[in-house]
């Protein structure tokens, strides 16, 4: 395997943490929201990840990362009682987003540490490379 398909397939680890950063940071910030253009309020939303062909023979075939899809959850709406709420029903109920923030922080700690994990690899790659050019210089 060389440095480069190393690198290629951090990159893709990297790209699909980062896009799941940005989901779960959208989800924080509209875990209150009530109302948005399509109607009803914000659906929580996270990545599907899937294997990605990288072209490479061998067991390094599918080696890397994509994202498959954006997936919209269907979970019931969190409801709390406030008749003066602009969005409330008939009944005084208002439907919010059934986002739970520490689940949330749990996803972004572990994307935060996916991340990293591929920075690691990046790191070593570089220093395989730097000491096999070392080498030659030396010889």
């Amino acid at each position: 395997m060389s440095i480069n398909q190393i690198l290629d397939i951090a990159s893709t680890g990297m790209a699909a943490q980062r896009l799941r950063v940005q989901l779960i940071a959208s989800n924080v910030a509209n875990s209150e929201t009530t109302r948005t253009k399509e109607g009803g309020p914000f659906r929580r939303r996270d990545a599907v990840f899937q294997a990605q062909d990288m072209g490479f023979s061998g067991a390094l075939a599918n080696a890397g990362v994509r994202i498959a899809s954006i997936r919209t959850s269907d979970e019931p709406f969190l409801t709390r009682y406030e008749p003066g709420h602009p969005d409330a029903n008939a009944d005084g109920v208002v439907s919010y987003p059934n986002i739970n923030p520490v689940e949330e922080m749990v996803n972004l700690t572990e994307a935060s540490r996916a991340y990293e994990a591929n920075i690691a690899v990046v790191r070593s790659a570089k220093a395989m490379a730097s000491s096999a050019l070392e080498i030659l210089r030396v010889q």
